[in-house]
């Protein structure tokens, strides 16, 4: 039997050596729990990593897109001034007119006619009742001569007691009954020369006749293209009737309807950007001309007008334009990203930014603003950090900030403030 009381056997070099590993191994393991705790309570220190931006200086392009249509400065109604029948009509959609030109030609028989008689009866009194009038007048001034005379000698003779005073009556009778026919050809006479009241009544009818027989020939009164034409040979035709529409030359215009938000970035002279939708590849400029004095109350726009000078050669009357107008450039602007602001007003809002670890509440005033992008004009400072959620409750705590990439060069120029207003 083995002696109970003798010591443990003393542990073999394989045994050491493998304590000596394990206690190595938990001196590393309990420095690195340490060291994680101690990254822990760090990074619980620092407070959440939270998405956000930083300030940056960058060029920065404000524009406004709607659509539009094609419109002339003024489009002109053409009717006729009489009621007729169309005889013909001598142009078509799209043919150009100037001044003077012929549009269409009504039947004029009956205004021929009042031609002819206003002309015959003017002619009757040149030529048949002014000479009658004047060798009437003529005669009568003879016989009153004849009736003087005979007064006179009837009165030598009445001295000489040759004649009777019964004769000498009958004379004076016969002067004075001369005497009142002259008077009244004279008036007939007078009546009938040459600027009288009655040559120029007739000359006036004859004129008017004229004129009656001048609107059967419908003529246009302005240089332009012809866009409608609603009339054709046999329709009858009246006044107030709009057989043709014309657009008058001029500067070619585009009529956009805005929202009323934009006002107060529009300017006259503004730059824009145009492109047809029939010609997507042919791109041209226009310059904002117009803005409306009043708003439409109904659908809260105001109208505005582009002028385009030179005009495209495929511009049509009423084509649909897609405008890019350029309202606001800056060459180098503070932005952020929209998301980032919490707007509180005109040109006003309220940022969260990150100073020393902790979150701040700052008011800022804004710029130009762009669909991604706006400009910071007062508040903050290139290189700011700025947290991308506005509304996150986090103001007075430490937070860390993951900076996110603003908008590119090539999305911003994408970026644009809509007008809800189109015609498509």
């Amino acid at each position: 039997m083995k002696d109970a009381s003798r010591s443990p056997a003393t542990p073999q070099p394989q045994q050491r050596w493998f304590r000596g590993i394990t206690q190595h191994y938990k001196t590393i393991l309990a420095a690195i729990l340490i060291l994680a705790l101690a990254l822990w309570l760090y990074r619980h220190w620092q407070g959440p990593l939270l998405p956000g931006y930083r300030v940056e200086l960058r060029p920065l392009v404000q524009t406004v897109v709607a659509s539009g249509r094609v419109v002339t400065p003024s489009r002109v109604q053409v009717g006729s001034e009489i009621t007729g029948v169309v005889l013909e009509r001598r142009v078509w959609e799209g043919d150009r007119v100037a001044p003077g030109d012929v549009l269409a030609v009504l039947k004029a028989d009956e205004f021929q006619a009042r031609v002819r008689e206003a002309e015959a009866a003017l002619a009757q009194l040149e030529r048949v009742t002014r000479p009658q009038a004047q060798a009437a007048l003529k005669q009568a001034r003879v016989q009153l001569e004849l009736a003087s005379r005979n007064v006179r000698r009837q009165r030598e003779l009445i001295q000489q007691g040759s004649t009777s005073q019964a004769a000498l009556d009958q004379a004076e009778e016969a002067e004075t009954v001369a005497r009142v026919a002259l008077q009244r050809l004279q008036l007939e006479a007078d009546a009938l020369a040459p600027g009288s009241p009655s040559e120029l009544l007739l000359q006036e009818k004859l004129a008017a006749a004229r004129a009656a027989l001048a609107q059967s020939v419908i003529r246009s009164q302005v240089a332009g293209t012809v866009l409608t034409r609603n009339a054709e040979p046999g329709d009858l035709v009246q006044p107030g009737q709009v057989l043709f529409d014309i657009a008058r030359d001029g500067a070619t215009e585009i009529l956009v309807p805005l929202d009323e938000e934009h006002l107060q970035v529009l300017q006259l002279g503004q730059s824009a950007r145009c492109v047809a939708d029939a010609y997507p590849a042919q791109p041209f400029a226009a310059e904002l001309s117009f803005i409306a004095p009043r708003v439409d109350p109904q659908l809260g726009a105001v109208e505005i007008r582009l002028r385009v000078d030179p005009a495209p050669d495929f511009l049509r009357q009423d084509m649909t334009i897609s405008m890019n107008l350029e309202t606001g450039r800056r060459e180098r602007a503070l932005v952020l990203p929209n998301d980032a602001l919490l707007r509180t007003g005109a040109n006003q809002a309220e940022v969260l930014v990150v100073r020393h670890g902790k979150v701040q509440r700052l008011p800022v005033r804004l710029g130009v603003e762009s669909l991604s992008l706006t400009e910071v004009v007062k508040g903050l400072a290139e290189g700011d950090l700025v947290l991308a959620d506005p509304a996150v409750s986090a103001v007075g705590e430490r937070v860390r900030v993951t900076p996110q990439a603003l908008p590119t060069a090539a999305s911003e120029g994408s970026s644009r403030r809509e007008s809800p207003f189109n015609f498509n």
